[in-house]
């Protein structure tokens, strides 16, 4: 028998940013979760997600084109899974259990975009669910350091 995943009261967000949209978000992951189970492609989850946030009325991008910068000039592009109300990133996984290196994607998706916050949806054996933020604030102050950096590297 299939154990069913009750989100409720698990994440108690309602102080953060965009606390209402990813708590939604959230519990429409599970539901997606609860109705196929584990073990489909990451894809097959991406486009369930997709369908059943349109029909809870969200804006949803899909495959959002995220370019790195280096001195100026592009170097490389991915994509983010979903951009949901053009103020939450979400990358979603299929995979037995999430690592480090799936959280520094979801944070460096953050780093090279305008977003702030940022969600880790993992559709394994068991769901998982991190939550990231990375405050805009903080991309212009290593931005303007960077900026003073390469000044002083340049007038030496």
């Amino acid at each position: 028998m299939n154990e069913l995943h009750d989100p409720s009261g698990i994440f108690d967000t309602s102080d953060y940013k965009h606390s209402e949209l990813t708590g939604q978000v959230i519990q429409i992951f599970y539901g997606v979760y609860n109705d196929l189970g584990y073990g489909f492609l990451e894809r097959v989850y991406e486009n369930g997600l997709l369908l059943r946030l349109r029909k809870a009325g969200f804006d949803v991008v899909q495959q959002y084109p995220i370019r790195v910068y280096l001195d100026g000039e592009v170097i490389g592009e991915y994509f983010a899974d979903l951009v949901i109300n053009d103020l939450v990133i979400v990358e979603l996984k299929a995979i037995d259990k999430l690592n480090e290196a799936h959280n520094a994607q979801l944070i460096n998706s953050l780093k090279a975009t305008e977003y702030e916050v940022g969600l880790l949806l993992n559709f394994g054996p068991k769901p998982q669910v991190v939550r990231k933020i990375y405050d805009n604030r903080r991309k212009r102050l290593i931005k303007i350091k960077t900026a003073q950096i390469s000044v002083q590297f340049l007038t030496s």
